[in-house]
């Protein structure tokens, strides 16, 4: 699978150069390759983790599963953006300078692995995909977290006030156990309630503390399912996330996640406007549809009044804006490394902490207005990166860090949630940045590229040619000697060369190309781009999906 739009340039074969690129490093001699079942381990028994209180305090560990997989293969290429997010991470290493209790050490060392093992779970699948793992194993994990988050969502709407006391909690010092933060992770809840609501509602929050968790996960996940789906073509499995799809827009509503559905609708209608720019009508009629889902199961949950319900009796929307002031306000006193972590006081309306309700508000008084700058400008690099996709499940997948903009106001995600984040983009960069072994999957009912053949390697890098034979055409198909004559015969010049001309009129005729040329570089039926010259970085065949 390539995800290279029409003229890009294809990337080097490994261990070669062209101009105006990087080498790419091959492979370490003698690695074996990276297996898939730590990424299932860590994606699919979300369930499991979050029943027994480490979803979140063994996520980290989790992740040094896979760096110590990566650092004992040897060297790997980074994927793009990995240097800002590096830069980003020493930010945040400064900025615990300025912690000022023991026990705010242990949260920020919880949040700081979060951020580390984004990255590590980026470069793993993006290794992964690049040395020819198949698409279908590395995107499966994905769909498990999925299901786990639809299923506990469901198991919520059933059981409202479902709690426990898990084996972490138990395990814990009373006294750190006690920590507001660390509590509403280790006991674990269903469903997120607020007593002290005028209109109180059980709203879904399983696997995590907080249902405006759910909801960004929600917001996240969509994408990845529907990217697996529009790229396999057959499996059982497949059945089940198609199923999984309707069923969960319930658990969804419940959530009341405003956020949610803004994202969402931002995630689409990015998508929407780049298949009305290209002409995708395929493209176009799949979101109708979705939106079309939407509004029929809107019809039996009457998501909007309850919306409006709980809007109209809470002072949500109060309390936020008068939080984001103080919190602005106390940024100024510390703009470039920020207080370390977010901060009770009790000068606010609400009860939350100063750098919360948002992940805009939390970088900022956490981290410095330095640190923001260079986490959005990680996730406007990574877009305009993924948006050079082309295949249905690359549009899909770059729809990620659209939706991760849009609800960064008002929605933290420095949690599991950045890892789904980051995994997305890991696959998509793979698929932009060349071939990723799709041997195993094929298009889906929703989309039907043109299958390729396994890529060809040559000197100037990649190219992915249709399958089947191709007929040449064009001038480089007729043969040297007869095209020679008939230039001459159009042109009226001699069979013999005539004694040279002091001064020669130009020729206005096109220069013939060299018989030596491969067939497969001349356009074909399926139009792709024009070959390049050696070291132009730019190969035949490019656009092809």
């Amino acid at each position: 699978m390539s995800d290279r739009g029409p003229g890009t340039a294809a990337p080097p074969s490994p261990g070669s150069t062209t101009p105006g690129t990087r080498r790419v490093a091959p492979p370490t001699a003698g690695a074996p390759p990276l297996p898939v079942w730590p990424l299932t381990v860590m994606f699919a028994l979300v369930p499991l983790w979050w029943a027994l209180g480490a979803f979140y305090l063994g996520w980290a560990m989790l992740g040094a599963v896979l760096l110590a997989l990566l650092v004992a293969r040897g060297r790997v290429a980074l994927p793009a953006g990995a240097a800002w997010w590096l830069v980003f991470l020493v930010l945040v290493l400064l900025s615990a300078t300025r912690l000022d209790r023991v026990t705010a050490y242990l949260t920020f060392g919880l949040r700081y692995g979060f951020l580390v093992t984004a990255l590590v779970v980026c470069v793993y699948v993006y290794t992964l995909l690049r040395e020819g793992a198949p698409w279908e194993r590395v995107l499966r994990p994905l769909g498990w977290y999925w299901l786990g988050l639809v299923g506990l969502g469901w198991l919520a709407v059933f059981a409202t006030d479902f709690a426990l006391t898990t084996p972490v909690e138990m395990a814990l010092p009373a006294s750190v156990a006690d920590e507001r933060y660390l509590q509403a992770l280790t006991h674990v809840r269903l469903n997120e309630f607020n007593p002290w609501s005028r209109t109180p509602i059980y709203r879904t929050a399983a696997p995590y503390p907080y249902t405006n968790n759910w909801g960004t996960a929600y917001a996240l996940l969509v994408p990845c399912v529907l990217a697996y789906l529009t790229s396999v073509r057959t499996g059982r499995f497949r059945t089940v996330l198609w199923v999984s799809l309707p069923l969960s827009v319930v658990p969804a509503f419940l959530t009341l996640n405003r956020g949610m559905f803004v994202g969402l609708g931002a995630g689409l209608l990015y998508l929407a406007l780049r298949a009305l720019v290209r002409g995708n009508a395929r493209l176009i009629v799949s979101i109708a549809g979705l939106v079309l889902l939407v509004w029929i199961v809107s019809l039996v949950v009457p998501v909007q009044e309850m919306i409006n319900a709980r809007v109209s009796t809470t002072d949500t929307n109060i309390d936020r804006l008068d939080l984001y002031v103080r919190t602005w306000q106390a940024v100024q006193q510390s703009p470039l490394l920020g207080y370390g972590a977010p901060k009770s006081v009790d000068t606010t309306l609400a009860a939350e902490p100063l750098g919360t309700q948002g992940l805009i508000w939390q970088i900022l008084y956490s981290h410095g207005i330095p640190a923001l700058v260079l986490f959005l400008g990680w996730l406007v690099l990574v877009a305009r990166r993924l948006a050079a996709a082309v295949s249905p499940a690359g549009h899909w997948l770059s729809t990620v860090p659209v939706i991760a903009l849009v609800v960064i106001p008002v929605y933290a995600y420095i949690d599991p949630n950045l890892s789904i984040i980051f995994f997305a983009v890991g696959a998509g960069l793979a698929a932009v940045a060349g071939p990723v072994n799709r041997a195993s999957v094929g298009p889906s009912s929703m989309a039907r590229p043109v299958p390729l053949t396994p890529w060809r390697t040559r000197s100037i890098g990649r190219a992915a040619v249709p399958a089947g034979p191709r007929r040449a055409t064009g001038i480089a198909a007729v043969p040297l000697r007869t095209a020679v004559r008939a230039v001459r015969r159009v042109t009226g010049a001699p069979e013999q060369a005539p004694a040279p001309d002091p001064m020669p009129a130009p020729d206005p005729t096109p220069a013939i190309p060299s018989p030596s040329r491969p067939a497969e570089d001349t356009p074909g039926p399926s139009g792709p781009a024009p070959a390049s010259q050696p070291g132009s970085g730019a190969s035949p065949g490019a656009g092809a999906t």
